[in-house]
């Protein structure tokens, strides 16, 4: 009795985050700052910036 692997039964779900001021799309983007790896949070309408997506409201 063959079954579907494990990875195969898993559902992959991506979350769009929301700028409350200006309505635009918060996407994560990767920077190397002084010899370190940092993820930061930017609205693509208004380039605002923070550390994380939840960070905005």
């Amino acid at each position: 009795m063959a079954g579907a692997s494990k990875n195969s039964r898993t559902t992959v779900t991506t979350q769009k985050f929301i700028c409350p001021d200006c309505g635009g799309e918060i996407v994560m983007k990767t920077i190397c700052d002084n010899g370190r790896v940092r993820n930061i949070a930017e609205c693509s309408k208004c380039k605002r910036t923070e550390r994380r997506p939840k960070d905005f409201k």
